[in-house]
């Protein structure tokens, strides 16, 4: 998993897609200090922490989708969130057939 600039979402010019190794899902809960729980499309729900370039600057709530890398070991439980999706871009997903939760 490589660094990833965090752009603010005025600056996001094209859709970001999951690369190898990442899923989309939808987060369920929010359990506090950087840490989520995320239902993935690949099936697991995930208790997921938020990477430290995104804490303060990206503002995650219930129901946001969300890009999610699961670690290597404890991959059906654990994983990092790297990206969130904006509502406009999450129905750009859906319309595409990517988005299937």
């Amino acid at each position: 998993m490589g660094k990833k600039k965090v752009l603010s979402e005025g600056e996001i010019g094209e859709l970001v897609y999951p690369g190898q190794g990442e899923v989309l899902g939808v987060v369920t809960k929010l359990l506090g200090f950087d840490r989520i729980q995320v239902r993935c499309q690949d099936g697991p729900e995930r208790l997921c922490r938020i990477r430290g370039k995104m804490k303060r600057r990206v503002w995650i709530r219930e129901n946001d989708i969300v890009i999610v890398a699961p670690w290597d070991f404890q991959s059906d439980t654990r994983g990092d969130v790297v990206w969130r999706y904006t509502h406009a871009q999450a129905d750009t997903l859906r319309r595409k057939g990517l988005l299937t939760i």
